[in-house]
């Protein structure tokens, strides 16, 4: 009841303020705080402009657009906050009082959007989040103002509801929640700085990078959790048996998402697939480009994304293309006719290969005499690339048309299944008849 006098009677002077001419000193002040901390943010801005110059890992660390966000309010908060002590002793500054409730509700609002767009760098729900949320914490701002929120409190602490022997309301319900949500939010905001130092952190193996950062997060909202709860006066001890009881279902009904989770994480520590390898397994093949804890994401190719369950890389054979050596041997099959120079045709397919850009020159490409096949020799050029995470269509497509433009211009015949019908001792044809004649075929 008090506070709703002091906010009436706060309205009632502003009020009288507003018809005094003396307002405009209050409304310069004002303005003159909101001008300088407009000029701080736009100060803080160009310093982490220059130090991204220096270095682009700093401002993607520290988040340049939400920090700059921040600083506008904080600062203006902070001097209205001066000025209105400052101001007090020789004039009224109702004005000014009015003006940090609503500086310090948007410096809250952006502090969390901040927070949020740290935690989860890629959700494309933040956008209507920050809207909703804005919405929500100026109507609360508002109720405060003109002295509605304490009613609105009292309605919510007579709509309670029986939980065991506890006596809860609506309003406890609602603390608790935000509480353990503000919880949650600060862990999740220092884990997405944790990561961004980590992932910049020269000397450290990238799987090493993901898995520290996905175990600072796991244990932060663990630690979250653990003070948000208390807090509310929920006994952590009364969640042992009901914590217990979930584990054996969760065993029983999620093993193979609890193993490809396990798995996930050995695949990190052990680092037998990092990102950027051209693996196998099964019928997928492609470059690692994602690994997460449940499943690690192949681009084949062609473009088409496969992904794969953890459980599936840790239990299968996987044929990791550049695992320690990124250099691949391509064999390639040509066919030439019996009557063909082999030596001038092997010599021709080692120059076809030499001439492009992609094939090593050491080692060396080679031909082999393969098989006696049954329409011709079967020859094989062997050549190595290092860049097998580029395809291999492309290089063996161009040397095939090589080979085929020398062969051509050499006369050396590529040949293809023949085959020869002989008829021994044919049967003698019955006659025909045809258009009322007699015809007959005779063996020759």
């Amino acid at each position: 009841m008090m506070e709703e006098n002091q906010i009436a009677q706060l309205l009632i002077e502003l009020w009288d303020d507003v018809q005094n001419p003396a307002i405009f000193w209050q409304v310069g002040v004002l303005a003159l705080c909101l001008l300088i901390a407009g000029f701080i943010s736009r100060q803080v801005k160009a310093a982490l402009l220059r130090r991204q110059g220096a270095d682009p890992a700093y401002v993607r660390g520290v988040g340049e657009e939400g920090l700059r966000r921040v600083v506008f309010p904080l600062s203006a908060l902070l001097l209205v906050a001066l000025a209105r002590v400052t101001l007090d002793k020789w004039h009224h500054v109702n004005l000014l009082k009015l003006a940090v409730p609503l500086l310090m509700a948007m410096a809250v609002i952006r502090l969390t959007v901040h927070a949020l767009k740290r935690a989860f760098p890629r959700a494309g729900w933040l956008a209507s989040f920050e809207r909703l949320f804005a919405f929500v914490a100026w109507v609360v701002v508002a109720l405060h103002i003109v002295g509605v929120l304490p009613a609105v409190i009292d309605g919510l602490e007579q709509i309670s509801f029986q939980v065991g022997k506890a006596n809860v309301n609506l309003w406890v319900l609602l603390q608790g929640l935000l509480t353990v949500m503000l919880t949650v939010l600060v862990a999740l905001w220092l884990a997405g700085v944790v990561e961004a130092r980590l992932m910049h952190t020269d000397g450290l193996d990238a799987n090493l990078k993901l898995v520290f950062a996905r175990l600072s997060k796991a244990l932060l909202i663990v630690l979250a959790v653990s003070i948000g709860l208390p807090l509310v006066g929920i006994d952590l001890t009364a969640l042992s048996v009901f914590g217990g009881a979930l584990g054996v279902g969760l065993g029983l009904g999620m093993q193979k998402i609890a193993a490809n989770y396990v798995s996930g994480f050995i695949l990190l520590l052990d680092r037998s697939i990092r990102m950027g390898n051209l693996i196998s397994v099964g019928s997928e093949r492609g470059v690692v480009s994602q690994i997460t804890t449940r499943y690690t994401v192949l681009k084949g190719m062609s473009g088409v994304e496969s992904i794969v369950p953890n459980e599936t890389l840790v239990g299968a054979v996987v044929q990791n293309e550049t695992f320690t050596d990124p250099k691949v041997r391509i064999a390639l099959p040509v066919q030439v006719s019996y009557a063909t120079d082999l030596e001038k045709a092997m010599a021709i397919l080692v120059e076809a290969a030499g001439k492009q850009a992609r094939v090593m020159a050491d080692p060396a490409p080679a031909a082999f005499v393969e098989a006696f096949a049954d329409s011709g020799i079967n020859l094989q050029l062997g050549f190595w690339i290092n860049d097998p995470t580029e395809g291999t269509l492309g290089v063996r497509s161009a040397i095939n048309l090589e080979i085929w433009r020398r062969f051509k211009q050499e006369g050396i015949e590529i040949p293809f299944p023949q085959r020869e019908v002989r008829v021994l001792n044919p049967a003698p044809v019955a006659p025909i008849e045809a258009m009322g004649g007699t015809v007959s075929v005779q063996p020759q």
